[in-house]
């Protein structure tokens, strides 16, 4: 496969990235040569090109240089455009359709096309639709950062920014015409995209980025670096707050400035320390850095934070392991206030060097905190917030004990090597599409957790069962939203379900013909809808004793999710009942409670796909494991329960018809469903035998 990256923001190039060099030079060139760089040691992948801008004259020579070789089978091309100079984003538009000129005179000049395209920001994207509409080649597309959220953060004044507006507009045009959209976080695939018109939830995937943490969690401090810090500090061994970041205004580094210098107590405990990229003059800074570094300055003038706060000019790469072992030396911990992080690679580099977070709420923090439970989020837009959360973990022995073990399982979950794998698998399955089966005779429908995966051995053995099941439709049932559930899938190497009922049965997608994307089910949704009172809903609910919210991500247009035990979900139903509000209330795994409309659930939903399908009941399989899975079940002739069941399931009196298999987890699947076809055979046979 010759996969063809194009990229035009910033300044690229192979090695000794300048990170902060220019305000558009950031963490989408690291994202971006990291995915190379293990793209390559896919034996599959027989070519790898990066396509940036030529260009001449500051920051540099090095970015007129044609060519560079970044491997045996990488190279970096660099392809004039109108303009000869460098350009911002903001100005990059006007360079589009020159470059995808030059473009493709440079793939027509090669021995054979690219199989596929991989568009870096919008206007990358805007690029590779022209090649597209030209030669035929499709492309997916990674965001990177998106207009609409920063529009989100600039508010009435996003309205008349034309360079943003342009920007949102591309983006819509590249979400449309793009095979695939690659995301980073499940809050940029669930929440940023969906203010989108484009927005096609079946069409993104959550791959999040690796990082090589190796040298992070090796990490040593440096006397060099010590020294470059403690210039500034009266007391340079007190514990310290470290931020690393381009002092460009949507990282919010004047938040964490106002939150230190309005703390006393904070000051007392800790020292700030501020790494806002490289620079020699404030005055020949790129963008909005210097008003951003200016801004800082004088906060740190006003709450006069001389020789409590550090900000070195400069930095080299290689530094970076140093600044984290400097703080973790001293006890201090790692903090990102930026007003909306994609992902955020410097969260698990510090992470892995020992440091407990503090991070944003808005962004990929979510779902790093969340996997590795290293940290707190915080409000950035709340100084207090910021302080109260530091002050927290520098108290607490025990927070920050578990927030640094937390910080080592980062490496386990953000690995190049997995996040090469997956994504090789969709761009080959988008070269070769497998469309789903369009009459089966036959339909499995099971749980995700706990019942298709949990055992690696019984998933291996489904996904041979699984490959010799003509005629037999595949789907999951899963309380998971999409885009969590299709992670889990594939990082675990599931068969792709044909259809995908998530969100406890509210949400329905198909398999498109290409196998790999999915289109959301408008009919379930329009049947689900009526009657359905959110707002209503979670007013009523607010303040009930032992029920509490779970986080943003898990709150869905047709669901309400929330943490309480078998005593608060008959308080809410009893609540909901008094308010004459109709809702149907699930309670699974002792802890997790769901509101959903009153037609919704996974029982409701499975029996719309069957219909669908035109399949009879007796052609119906389904396997669940624990209580939401009891609306699945209960209604289902052919009902499986694996054996490793919580929740008492297989003594539920709705469920004795079910089959309770002998084996566990997706071996359980496999059982029941033989035992089921069996009787069905036995049953066909008797009933020829007694015809007539």
């Amino acid at each position: 496969m010759f996969v063809l990256h194009v990229a035009l923001q910033g300044c690229l190039r192979g090695r000794d990235v300048v990170y902060g060099l220019t305000a558009d030079t950031g963490g989408h060139i690291r994202y971006l040569l990291d995915l190379v760089a293990a793209s390559a040691q896919d034996p599959g992948i027989d070519r790898i090109v990066v396509a940036t801008r030529l260009f001449d004259g500051p920051p540099g020579p090095d970015y007129a240089v044609p060519e560079e070789r970044l491997g045996d089978k990488v190279a970096l091309v660099r392809l004039a455009s109108a303009s000869p100079g460098y350009r911002t984003k903001e100005e990059m538009h006007a360079e589009v359709a020159s470059f995808a000129g030059s473009l493709i005179a440079w793939i027509g000049a090669q021995g054979s096309a690219p199989d596929l395209i991989h568009a870096h920001y919008a206007d990358a994207a805007a690029v590779a639709a022209i090649v597209e509409a030209r030669l035929g080649i499709p492309f997916v597309f990674t965001a990177h950062s998106l207009g609409r959220v920063k529009a989100s953060m600039l508010g009435e004044g996003a309205a008349e920014n034309p360079d943003l507006a342009r920007r949102i507009a591309t983006e819509e045009a590249a979400l449309a015409r793009a095979s695939l959209v690659i995301a980073s976080s499940r809050d940029e695939a669930e929440v940023q995209y969906a203010g989108y018109a484009a927005y096609d939830p079946g069409r993104v995937r959550v791959l999040p980025p690796g990082s090589d943490l190796a040298r992070f969690a090796d990490s040593r401090p440096d006397p060099r670096v010590d020294a470059t810090i403690a210039r500034f500090l009266h007391d340079p061994e007190k514990p310290v707050l470290l931020a690393l970041a381009r002092p460009v205004a949507r990282k919010n580094l004047a938040a964490l400035v106002r939150a230190y210098g309005e703390s006393a107590d904070l000051q007392a405990r800790a020292n700030l320390v501020v790494v806002a990229g490289t620079r020699e003059d404030i005055d020949a800074l790129d963008g909005d850095m210097a008003a951003t570094m200016r801004d800082l300055l004088v906060l740190i003038d006003r709450h006069d934070l001389y020789g409590r706060i550090a900000y070195p000019k400069t930095h080299r790469p290689e530094d970076v392991p140093a600044l984290y072992a400097h703080a973790r030396a001293r006890g201090g911990l790692f903090v990102n206030p930026a007003l909306n992080e994609p992902f955020g690679l410097t969260l698990l580099e510090a992470s892995a060097a020992g440091l407990p977070l503090v991070a944003t709420d808005s962004g990929g923090p979510n779902d790093i905190v969340e996997t590795c439970g290293n940290g707190i989020l915080v409000d950035p837009r709340d100084p207090g917030a910021i302080a109260a959360a530091c002050t927290r973990i520098l108290d607490d022995a025990g927070l920050y004990a578990a927030c640094v073990a937390g910080g080592a399982r980062a490496a386990a979950a953000y690995d190049w090597d997995r996040h090469a794998a997956r994504y090789h698998a969709l761009l080959r399955a988008l070269g070769t599409p497998v469309p789903p089966l369009r009459a089966p005779r036959q339909l499995l429908i099971c749980d995700i957790d706990n019942t298709l995966v949990g055992c690696a051995a019984g998933l291996s053995t489904f996904r041979r069962w699984r490959s010799r099941q003509a005629g037999l439709a595949f789907g999951v049932a899963t309380g998971r939203s999409f885009h969590s559930a299709m992670a889990v899938l594939e990082q675990q190497d599931s068969p792709r379900p044909q259809v995908m009922i998530t969100s406890v049965g509210s949400e329905i997608y198909h398999l498109d013909g290409n196998g790999v994307t999915y289109t959301a089910d408008a009919a379930w949704r329009g049947t689900i809808a009526a009657g359905w009172e959110r707002e209503p809903l979670r007013a009523a609910l607010q303040g009930l004793d032992g029920l509490a919210p779970q986080g943003p991500l898990e709150q869905r247009a047709f669901k309400l999710s929330y943490f309480g035990d078998a005593a608060a979900a008959q308080g809410v139903r009893a609540r909901l009942a008094r308010a004459g509000l109709r809702a149907s209330v699930i309670h699974s795994h002792g802890r997790y409670l769901d509101v959903l409309p009153e037609r919704a659930s996974k029982g409701t939903a499975v029996d719309h796909v069957r219909a669908l399908y035109g399949l009879p009941e007796r052609a119906l399989f389904v396997a669940g494991d624990s209580g939401n899975d009891v609306e699945m079940l209960r209604a289902r002739a052919q009902s499986i329960i694996v054996a490793n069941y919580s929740d008492d399931l297989a003594g539920h009196a709705a469920l004795r018809h079910s089959y309770v298999a002998r084996a566990s987890h997706a071996r359980g699947i496999i059982e029941g469903v033989g035992h089921f076809r069996r009787a069905l055979a036995h049953a066909d046979a008797y009933a020829d035998a007694h015809a007539g």
